[in-house]
């Protein structure tokens, strides 16, 4: 970019006003629209900086005002407000008070934060009448409070990053619920994003959500972090077996109006402003020492993996871009590398746990015999997912035509048979990576059907299948949250009240709310929550991590068929461990299946704190003892290869984290909760 400057009524521009130039037309290529319409047009004044801050501020309060009034606290709303003429220069203030909070220079102290806190809240209370107005720029005031750390002072940042203390996301009068361990915001160009954890050392999936309208745009905005919580906190309860507890990031991208080309650009560029931001927060480097003030006050360790929208060509940047910036374990830090991961879809690991649940379910709940009686399923999600597609094809080689698929739907529409769908058209379909549209009409029985969503008639069967049809299990392979909730279970039941379906196994995560799935128990529905049914997918994830750390890729690659085989061992281990533990209980209880499976991963996680922090008292010999439990975690090619070098290639809370988590699964697993 070169530009021609001449200075404004023939003022004199020394170096400081050129460099000042130089850094914020450098800052604009990844400023957000509304911070670019806000400092380069309605109030200049205020400089980029501040412009930032103002409005990453104003995205943070959208999902906790929205709760409170979602008219008056919509997106718009918040924004338009906080920088109306008359309350402008107290979000300024407020702006300054979290440059200075966080100055590398001379930040302020928490002394002095508090003091400076409760003058601007004086004054505000005293100069700003209008009550919305008021409660926003207080609500600023507590975010700069709840801010541990930013990247603010960071000239090559791609976004606007905040690690916050996680109660500044609770609204007043909410239901109570736990709290997570950390929240780190990201505000850039087109997108938001959060990243929510459960506990210190911590990995999940990041998924790209991307609203078609600006309607359902508002409405992301909205519910983003809610989303985000509730999928770390069943990543959480599903973490129980390995040393990582739970997380995930959503990152929500504005490519409303935009062809498929510029959509793409703008995914992939936020993916690189997302993760970039993230590791601004958590690398330990003579950059980030310079100009990053930290009240943390404490090393972070988190890891990624794919979950939405996100492709291999994302993960090779973003383990490359960790390897960069300095990070510890850059390999482990996102999973599912296209060479040296294990792909979730190409091995079938999710469905693989998914369908050990669905095989125990079937034996203690319905009385059938899968290997060798008859039995129905119902899945949401296509031949060409990853959950759905794997589980066609694990139900036929284990099951044949004993199991019977009376109704497939994804997004391109739906397939129906009450005698059973073609098996070997399905699995031409999964071969093929193809969506159930494509299923050929002639070997579509004289008793079944094909729905197209181009027809309005195509779209309303796909939508309501899994409601609609009889079967003895469900399979939500597929599919947004929330997708049956309070106000729609009726609609799974039928006129009587009777269950269309008494078996659902969550290959998918949240498609049953918590209020819908103690609706169905009540109507004698039995569900295998998604914590427990699709855990698999996370514990190869954790695998992949431990893989990265102990060997190189070249070692990985040359044993990866006899480790693939020795994981996938170890998921229909853990997977028949729990489904065991949860039906023998579930005998001699008066609680749900889904409450059992939340008692479970309680108490496995309790006693994997309680076991970390007794260990954080012992001394290294001592620790070293139980080393074997973490060796016996491990597939065993894995662990002979490397082993004895783990001292040196794991971080030691990762050791300790992992040693505990294996007793503490033992132990429960064994003696029960």
């Amino acid at each position: 970019l070169r530009m021609l400057v001449t200075p404004v009524n023939g003022a004199k521009g020394d170096e400081s006003t050129f460099n000042l130039l130089k850094k914020e037309l450098k800052r604009s290529k990844w400023l957000s629209p509304a911070t670019m319409e806000l400092v380069y047009e309605k109030q200049p004044w205020l400089g980029v900086r501040r412009g930032e801050i103002i409005t990453a501020m104003c995205t943070i309060m959208h999902p906790i005002m929205s709760k409170i009034n979602a008219i008056a606290f919509s997106k718009g709303n918040i924004l338009e407000t906080v920088t109306k003429d008359r309350y402008v220069k107290h979000a300024a203030s407020i702006a300054d008070m979290f440059l200075d909070r966080f100055n590398p220079k001379c930040p302020l102290t928490c002394e002095e934060l508090e003091e400076r806190s409760r003058q601007l809240h004086e004054i505000i209370e005293a100069e700003v009448e209008d009550t919305p107005a008021q409660e926003l720029l207080l609500k600023m005031i507590a975010i700069v409070k709840h801010t541990l750390k930013t990247n603010i002072y960071m000239n090559d940042r791609y976004s606007i990053g905040l690690r916050l203390d996680p109660k500044i996301m609770e609204t007043k009068g909410q239901e109570p619920r736990d709290t997570p361990y950390g929240i780190i915001f990201s505000h850039g160009r087109r997108f938001d994003g959060y990243h929510v954890r459960f506990r210190d050392i911590a990995r999940g999936g990041m998924r790209l959500v991307t609203p078609t309208s600006p309607e359902q745009f508002a409405l992301e905005s909205a519910h983003q972090y809610d989303e985000c919580y509730g999928l770390a906190y069943a990543q959480q309860l599903k973490n129980k077996d390995i040393p990582e507890g739970g997380s995930k990031a959503v990152v929500l991208i504005d490519t409303v109006g935009m062809s498929s080309s510029g959509k793409d650009f703008v995914m992939r560029k936020s993916v690189k402003g997302f993760t970039d931001t993230i590791l601004d927060l958590i690398v330990d480097t003579e950059e980030t020492r310079k100009e990053v003030v930290d009240f943390v006050g404490k090393k972070e360790v988190l890891y990624l993996g794919p979950d939405e929208q996100v492709i291999p060509s994302d993960i090779e940047w973003v383990i490359k871009r960790a390897g960069q910036r300095g990070y510890g374990t850059p390999a482990a830090f996102m999973s599912s590398k296209p060479r040296a991961g294990i792909n979730h879809k190409e091995y079938g690991v999710t469905s693989e746990g998914v369908n050990v649940y669905l095989d125990v379910a079937l034996r203690k709940v319905l009385k059938i015999d899968p290997k060798s009686d008859s039995f129905t399923v119902k899945i949401t999600g296509g031949p060409d997912g990853d959950v759905a597609g794997n589980e066609l094809m694990i139900l036929h080689r284990e099951y044949g035509d004993n199991c019977k698929v009376v109704g497939i739907a994804d997004g391109t529409g739906c397939a129906e048979d009450p005698d059973g769908l073609d098996w070997s058209e399905l699995l031409r379909l999964v071969k093929n990576d193809l969506p159930i549209d494509q299923f050929d009409p002639s070997k579509i029985n004289p008793s079944g059907v094909l729905h197209t969503v181009e027809t309005e008639e195509g779209t309303k069967a796909r939508n309501n299948m899994h409601d609609r049809l009889p079967a003895d299990a469900f399979i939500p392979a597929g599919g947004r949250p929330n997708t049956i909730n309070a106000n729609n279970f009726k609609q799974f039941l039928n006129d009587d009240g009777s269950p269309r379906c008494p078996l659902i196994v969550e290959g998918a995560n949240l498609f049953v709310t918590e209020e819908a799935r103690q609706e169905l128990f009540k109507a004698g529905v039995v569900i295998v929550k998604d914590s427990s049914a699709n855990k698999a997918g996370v514990i190869t994830s954790s695998y992949e991590i431990c893989a990265a750390m102990l060997l190189t890729e070249d070692q990985f690659t040359s044993n990866k068929d006899q480790i693939v085989g020795e994981v996938l061992d170890k998921l229909h281990y853990f997977a028949r461990m729990e489904a065991e533990l949860l039906f023998r209980e579930y005998e001699t209880s008066n609680d749900s299946l889904p409450e059992l499976s939340k008692v479970v991963s309680g108490a496995v996680n309790a006693a994997t704190d309680a076991l970390t922090e007794a260990l954080e008292s012992f001394s290294q010999e001592d620790k070293d003892k139980l080393l074997p439990l973490f060796r016996a975690h491990l597939p065993k090619t894995m662990a002979d290869m490397a082993f004895d070098k783990v001292h040196s290639l794991v971080p030691a809370q990762y050791i300790t984290n992992a040693i505990a988590s294996c007793l503490a699964s033992k132990l429960v697993y064994k003696e029960g909760t």
